[in-house]
């Protein structure tokens, strides 16, 4: 039996007012291990009043906002007697990453890279074999690097190669800092790969060429589509297709447009039980069963809502209208591990400080 039709079941109006999008700070991790093992007890003897704290990346707030509710309904309908709350922690995923490792109480990641992940499990905070622990390798769903320009695309951005053009001006989310930034960087590098059949020079120089028109970087996804809608600087943002199309039919709606390249990079968004907290609290299954339902057919209904491509493939290709087939590659095919990404992409030094004029710190 398949997630989709384990969870199958119709889509109801909430009446709900979200418990998502509270931002809970690194002071909430200073409680004493005495007082993290009183309250995971506690939690365990009532049995019927559990907390969870979902940290994730920036421009994922949209679904979860939506998720958390309908999660809420589901796990009630199955556990009548039980309370259960989830609060939300958004940043750019690395940043939340590492206040994870420094102390941050979260029961569940979900992160828009898997080296944010990867270096939770480094930590012995997540289990070692996490990305076996649910389907498609812990990944619900995905997005990819899109553009957002200016209505009716005065610049005539139509594919990577318009980014370099003179007088362009680019917005987007830091890559040393940001799964958004790094997607986008390694977004152009792949094109580059491709356009210039895998030569390293003509790729350099392209990338050189478009980091040249970088107008912002910002600390994050949702904070670089602000920058681009809201305050109206430059001509071109590159980021998620998800956060794209949220800025077209919301906030920026009448204002912006979005290009398709004819290649692009798949972003995958890996979640995973952090066990070293749940298990402490005495949460574990509740945080699995609120990951597991990510793959359940409302959840992914919703994530093809909000223009994340599901994993579940027949939701997928049900939303092929919005969510059109594109051809893209996959980072760890082309870079190799996140570990070797990062090291030799995005460390002090690495080839996007060496390409990028003023690279951000």
């Amino acid at each position: 039996m398949t997630y989709a039709t384990r969870y199958q079941q119709k889509s109801k109006t909430l009446n709900v007012l979200s418990i998502a999008g509270v931002a809970l700070t690194l002071g909430l991790a200073g409680c004493s291990n005495n007082e993290q093992a009183e309250a995971g007890a506690d939690s365990t003897a009532a049995g019927q009043n559990i907390e969870l704290l979902n940290v994730s990346y920036d421009v994922s707030r949209d679904f979860y906002k939506d998720y958390n509710p309908l999660f809420v309904e589901h796990y009630k309908a199955e556990n009548p007697d039980s309370e259960i709350l989830i609060k939300q922690s958004h940043g750019g995923s690395s940043k939340q990453a590492l206040s994870i490792a420094s102390g941050l109480q979260a029961d569940v990641a979900t992160m828009n890279q898997g080296s944010d992940i990867e270096l939770l499990e480094k930590k012995g905070l997540v289990e070692s074999d996490w990305a076996n622990k649910f389907p498609d390798n812990a990944v619900p769903f995905t997005s990819t690097i899109v553009f957002l320009v200016r209505k009716g695309n005065p610049k005539g951005i139509n594919d990577w190669q318009d980014l370099t053009k003179e007088g362009v001006e680019i917005v987007m989310a830091n890559p040393k800092v940001t799964g958004n930034g790094r997607y986008a960087f390694l977004g152009a590098y792949g094109y580059g790969l491709n356009a210039f059949n895998n030569e390293e020079a003509a790729t350099k120089n392209y990338v050189r060429d478009m980091l040249k028109n970088v107008k912002v970087y910002e600390n994050g996804g949702r904070a670089a589509t602000t920058t681009f809608v809201q305050r109206g600087i430059g001509d071109v943002l590159v980021t998620f297709e998800n956060e794209a199309n949220l800025a077209v039919n919301d906030f920026g709606a009448g204002k912006v447009d979005i290009v398709y390249p004819k290649y692009s990079i798949k972003s995958e968004s890996p979640v995973a039980v952090v066990k070293s907290v749940t298990d402490k609290k005495g949460t574990t299954e509740a945080a699995t069963a609120y990951l597991d339902y990510l793959w359940s057919e409302p959840a992914q209904q919703l994530a093809a809502d909000l223009y994340l491509r599901p994993s579940v493939k027949t939701v997928l290709d049900k939303n092929s209208d919005k969510l059109p087939p594109l051809d893209t590659f996959r980072p760890n095919d082309v870079f190799g591990t996140w570990d070797e990404i990062m090291s030799t992409y995005f460390s002090d030094g690495g080839v996007f400080d060496q390409l990028a004029i003023n690279a951000p710190q």
